[in-house]
């Protein structure tokens, strides 16, 4: 188990173009974090830099209380579960669970247990003798984490990985997978995990944080109900929630907003006093 902190990380391209600016975050020992935002918002490259895929530009990256910025991917105690599952397509499903510890010379017995521990977590032990095109969306999906178990590994890094899926099987294995996690932390296994997806309903069903990202900078981190029912900005009130929030502008006056000829008293207590003036009020559709 470790925890992942990020300090003032950026990252600048040979072009000039900077991905991420200044990013500062922790991620809790065995926490689930989920990254979340609209596309090109940067959080693929944030994983990537996790996982010491893409270098980085400035800024301290530690795992488990190392820094780890020019420690190669093998040496982080990660493991990556990517959108396309890259299975070996001439290997059996326990080969390809196999094959990682092989090439780390581990002992055929711990090997095997590791592989049946895997496969008994993820409900597929009837799957290992079977070749990838053999396997549906979900089994295949199912195999790519079950490659990360095997390792275990300190922390647990996701990109996408359900994006493939039809609609139904995506819901299925968002239960599958935070019920992984649980079962992992109960077993005394617990590893960390950084789950990155557009989608904010995946994000508020699966995180127990979530951090919100717009141009490589972060809006906000904070619980799935916090970000629903406090959000930090218009941005992360439009963004969470669906439908979205309607925001309209009005104005400020005495503690109580002006809105079409309505005025709406401000508890005390909920908000932060503010001047008068213009500013953007917000509806959930729901209320």
């Amino acid at each position: 188990m470790a925890a992942v902190s990020l300090r003032k990380v950026e990252k600048t391209y040979p072009n000039g173009f900077k991905a991420v600016h200044g990013v500062d975050l922790d991620v809790r020992d065995g926490e689930f974090m989920v990254f979340v935002g609209p596309s090109g918002c940067a959080k693929s490259t944030l994983l990537r830099m996790v996982a010491g895929l893409e270098s980085i530009s400035g800024g301290e990256l530690h795992i488990g209380g190392r820094i780890v910025n020019d420690i190669a991917p093998k040496g982080r105690g990660i493991a990556m579960v990517f959108q396309n599952y890259a299975l070996y397509p001439h290997m059996t499903v326990y080969d390809n669970l196999a094959f990682g510890l092989k090439l780390a010379k581990t002992s055929k017995a711990e090997l095997d247990q590791r592989v049946r521990h895997a496969a008994k977590l993820l409900e597929m032990e009837h799957l290992l003798t079977r070749y990838p095109k053999q396997l549906s969306g979900g089994q295949a999906q199912r195999v790519a984490v079950g490659r990360a178990i095997v390792k275990k590994p300190e922390v647990f890094l996701f990109d996408e990985p359900l994006s493939n899926l039809d609609a139904k099987l995506r819901a299925a294995m968002r239960v599958r997978l935070t019920e992984l996690h649980r079962s992992l932390r109960d077993a005394g296994q617990p590893a960390t995990t950084i789950y990155v997806t557009h989608d904010q309903t995946e994000a508020m069903t699966m995180g127990e944080r979530i951090c919100v990202l717009k141009a490589g900078v972060i809006q906000q981190v904070d619980t799935p109900t916090a970000l629903y029912d406090r959000p930090a900005n218009a941005f992360v009130a439009s963004f969470i929630g669906s439908p979205e929030m309607n925001i309209v502008n009005a104005e400020l006056r005495d503690g109580a907003v002006e809105l079409g000829g309505v005025r709406l008293p401000l508890p005390a207590q909920r908000f932060k006093p503010t001047a008068n003036g213009g500013v953007q009020f917000g509806l959930r559709p729901e209320h």
